[in-house]
């Protein structure tokens, strides 16, 4: 049997495209021969869907899509993802599900038994979990499939749900698992992943095929890497990983040619630098970038250039998802901000060969220093005139938006966004937290990877010390621990979920983890108003870490 592996780019309630998409895979499949094509989890209405699904109409159209993929295939069988309708009046209205179809008729129908309720999940919100458990027969073969997180809940360590749907599965004798997937990227993901898949094929002795998909749902991105592993743990498909593919695999041939096979994955996987993460990381902030435009209609951005290393490689990616004729950075000085950023900011844009624009804002900073003069009443300089300096950018780079289109990007980073270090209506405006998710000692690594061949960052923006510039000699370090001991901090309490208590019997210093948790507590409501997130952390800020913006918790 061979069976085609379609990793696709869906963009959710496209009826239209994603339809398209489905039937030009299947044209594909049908080309290489293919007796059955894998599309991957919810592929109709796009994953997630979100509320949408509370909209009768919504699911209306999936299921119109569906019939529409129907009527192709006569040649080829297909498995695709689409919520479908609960008939019983028990439970949610829907189930998360796979249809089989083959000959223009829906075969079978299997639906998710287990709805993942965590972190950026919330499928119990919308489905109903299946009950019930049969194989499919086809060509002579039995097909146990299973939709995402049905494989999840391999072994003994700490199951989440009382039920593993390939036990039930496995009872039946299947020659294979199939698998459709919506799995997000993160730097950890895919060794997760790949653990996973190789845990299942341990246990029930059968090879595995995972289709998963690819491409960005807002703060979402989805990196594919669908592979097929054989029944002794071996790798022997993989598809590229932040692009679209069809590709295939003959089932029968699973156990010829492992050791080309896996050297050949091993040598994609060497490329993509996963001892370190900052080739994938990336990869998916740039597709995260360009899909968060593209699937909105935008095609140009704006963002403010400091000279610094975070608004550095924000410009960086925005070049690479967008192209350099499609970003526009605005260099904003006031009288704190030094020679050498200026002249660092546009060498950055000389190397990348993108346009800028140079507004000094010291008239208008004095403006509104004079206008509030007598209300603050010779008040010594504080945070409140460095805030005023971040807003003026802000009102600066709004208007750019509105009168050309343009879409701002935030280029605050995640150390900054965690201990409050950035400016509501200022430095924290923008349509896209392209950084949220990376940290300050993350960024530098970033910047250093870019660099690894030729100089594109200059090399003075990542050496000097980081300053906001709007105090006299100011450094980041006035405020805030440096930067490679805060993120140690920050990563065991954010990521890790470890307390006070914990963190201290690490060695961090009391008083430092006090200050360090009382500032991310703190800082909850600012969060809150910041602009969506692109997730590349296994705990990114946003709809994955909930958190009462009143709450207090020290330990």
């Amino acid at each position: 049997m061979k069976i085609s592996l379609a990793q696709l780019n869906y963009h959710v309630g496209n009826f239209s495209s994603n339809t398209q998409k489905i039937i030009a895979a299947i044209k594909t499949a049908e080309e290489q021969n293919a007796d059955l094509v894998v599309f991957s989890e919810l592929c109709i209405s796009g994953y997630p869907a979100r509320d949408f699904l509370e909209f009768d109409d919504f699911v209306a159209q999936c299921n119109d899509a569906l019939n529409e993929i129907a009527k192709h295939t006569s040649k080829v069988a297909v498995l695709v993802g689409c919520p479908r309708k609960n008939p019983t009046k028990e439970g949610k209205d829907l189930f998360n599900s796979a249809f089989f179809i083959r000959e223009g008729e829906v075969k079978n129908i299997i639906d998710k038994t287990l709805l993942p309720t965590y972190d950026v999940f919330d499928e119990y919100r919308y489905f109903e979990s299946n009950k019930k458990f049969e194989v499919v027969h086809f060509k002579g073969k039995k097909l146990a499939i299973t939709i995402c997180e049905d494989i999840w809940n391999c072994g003994d360590e700490n199951p989440l749900y009382p039920t593993a749907p390939l036990d039930e599965l496995a009872k039946q004798s299947p020659d294979i698992i199939i698998n459709l997937s919506a799995s997000p990227f993160s730097y950890v993901q895919h060794e997760e992943r790949l653990k996973v898949i190789r845990a299942n094929v341990a246990r029930y002795k059968i090879p595995l095929v995972y289709v998963n998909q690819v491409g960005a749902q807002t703060e979402l991105i989805f990196d594919g890497g669908s592979m097929v592993v054989n029944e002794h743990g071996d790798i022997n498909k993989q598809l590229p990983f932040f692009r679209e593919s069809v590709d295939f695999v003959t089932i029968e041939d699973l156990k010829l040619n492992i050791e080309k096979a896996e050297s050949q994955i091993i040598s994609r996987l060497e490329s993509r630098d996963e001892t370190n993460h900052q080739s994938s990381i990336l990869d998916a902030l740039i597709l995260g970038i360009r899909d968060y435009f593209s699937k909105l209609g935008f095609k140009r951005a704006i963002l403010g250039l400091s000279g610094g290393i975070d608004s550095a490689l924000v410009l960086y990616l925005a070049v690479e998802a967008l192209g350099r004729e499609n970003v526009l950075s605005l260099l904003l000085p006031s009288g704190f901000s030094s020679d050498h950023s200026l002249a660092d900011a546009k060498q950055l844009c000389e190397n990348l060969g993108t346009k800028y624009e140079t507004i000094p804002i010291e008239n208008n900073f004095q403006s509104f220093v004079e206008t509030l003069e007598p209300h603050f009443k010779n008040l010594p300089f504080n945070v409140a005139e460095e805030n005023l300096q971040a807003r003026v950018r802000g009102v600066l780079l709004m208007a750019f938006s509105n009168k050309f289109g343009y879409i701002l990007l935030n280029t605050t980073n995640k150390s900054e966004a965690a201990v409050g270090y950035g400016t509501l209506y200022g430095d924290m405006c923008g349509g896209l937290s392209v950084l949220g998710d990376v940290y300050k000692t993350q960024v530098y690594e970033l910047a250093n990877y870019i660099n690894r061949n030729s100089e594109i960052i200059p090399q003075n923006i990542i050496s000097k010390p980081p300053s906001a510039e709007l105090r006299p000699n100011q450094k980041d370090s006035d405020s805030l621990p440096e930067y490679d001991v805060l993120d140690k901090i920050l990563f065991q309490y954010i990521e890790k979920r470890q307390g006070p208590k914990e963190l201290v019997a690490m060695g961090f210093d009391k008083p430092l983890v006090d200050r360090i948790l009382k500032m991310v507590n703190s800082s909850e409501w600012k969060r809150f108003q910041a602009p969506p997130i692109l997730r590349v952390s296994p705990k990114a800020f946003g709809m994955g870490r909930r958190m009462n913006i009143e709450g207090k918790y020290l330990g």
